[in-house]
């Protein structure tokens, strides 16, 4: 039917997404990062997990969303983004309330943790391999300095990849419209037909 792909147009396909794959190691290492430096029965540790898990199931709700409601995936991929700095705020706060060092954007800690991440393209949600990706950036056995001020260059990572998104989300929605305005040009097509 020549409507039906233009009505409801591909969507979904968030784990081929660099920014959910991001997100998702954030997640994965907060969870590390928690277990290892952060009281068990801690509110900031529930706090600090479920943010960071908001930031992987926004991008992926939003991304299937998308099919029907392109100001969906907009205000959720927003919410993903707000959650991340939500946890990078609990980081610097760790940190903080430490005494231990916040990297430097540009120190050569935080741009080594940036290559290793740029360097593997591999999809981290794929266990196809059997290889232990559990904690691939070693949280469990860094200080706890370095273990904090990795996931934040992670999240800062992973928040370029959404706000770059965002960004691409906008230019689509105002060049293409949105769900409504594909219902009605289809549906104009169609009584131009009859």
């Amino acid at each position: 039917m020549h409507g039906k792909h233009e009505l409801i147009p591909p969507h979904g396909g968030y784990r081929k997404l660099r920014s959910f794959q991001c997100a998702q190691a954030v997640y994965d290492a907060t969870v590390v990062f928690c277990d290892w430096f952060v009281e068990k029965r801690s509110r900031t540790r529930d706090q600090m997990i479920q943010a960071a898990r908001s930031g992987v199931q926004n991008i992926a709700e939003g991304s299937m969303a998308s099919a029907t409601s392109k100001k969906t995936e907009l205000k959720l991929t927003g919410v993903a983004r707000a959650s991340l700095e939500e946890l990078l705020l609990d980081y610097q706060d760790f940190l903080r309330q430490r005494g231990l060092r916040l990297w430097a954007k540009d120190s050569p800690e935080a741009l080594t943790v940036r290559r290793k991440y740029q360097s593997d393209p591999s999809d981290p949600s794929d266990r196809s391999d059997t290889s232990d990706r559990s904690d691939p950036y070693g949280i469990a056995t860094a200080s706890p300095e370095v273990a904090a001020n990795t996931l934040i260059c992670l999240i800062n990572q992973a928040s370029y990849l959404l706000g770059r998104q965002l960004q691409k989300l906008e230019q689509a929605f105002l060049a293409e419209g949105g769900f409504t305005e594909r219902l009605y040009r289809e549906r104009q097509r169609h009584r131009d037909r009859l």
